[in-house]
């Protein structure tokens, strides 16, 4: 398990990526444990590029209960097709959002939020089991190269779910 975790300054994001992925995968390497790995994550994440709010939702019969989550306070329990987590969890796919006020049905936890990717993560026999929900305070913050990334690095945890 890694003690510290280093990121480096003026690296671009997918620098930055690159350089907190093996810090992550070392991070929760070895722990069988769901919840210690998640919040692990979270902290990785927001730590490292310093986002409004970095969560899970985990899907429990017909809503979305929250776990796992650095940042301000948050909505516990959000129903499926509702909000940019509910949707994406609806539809199966991830979704960025350049601009929340933009968003129909956008659920407001917390108002500094502009900007949102939420990504389905899939269990093992194909159905969503978890939505991983990250928030930025500014606009237009997530792109591709997050997509990719982040779904990289939340899909290490797939065998414990």
């Amino acid at each position: 398990m890694a003690e510290e975790l280093i990121v480096s300054n003026n690296l671009s994001k997918e620098e930055k990526y690159q350089e907190i992925y093996p810090q992550i995968s070392a991070l929760i390497q070895g722990e069988d444990d769901l919840i210690a790995s998640l919040a692990n994550i979270m902290a990785a994440l927001k730590y490292g590029f310093g986002w409004l709010w970095v969560g899970v939702y985990f899907v429990k019969e017909k809503e979305l209960i929250l776990g796992p989550f650095q940042g301000p306070i948050a909505c516990t329990r959000i129903q499926l097709g509702r909000g940019v987590s509910g949707t994406s969890w609806h539809k199966k796919e991830t979704i960025i959002v350049p601009n929340v006020d933009e968003f129909p049905d956008h659920i407001i936890c917390n108002a500094a939020s502009k900007s949102e990717i939420v990504i389905p993560v899939f269990n093992t026999q194909g159905e969503v089991a978890m939505i991983l929900d990250v928030d930025s305070d500014k606009l237009d913050d997530f792109d591709e190269i997050d997509k990719t990334y982040l779904t990289k690095i939340i899909n290490q945890i797939v065998p414990l779910l």
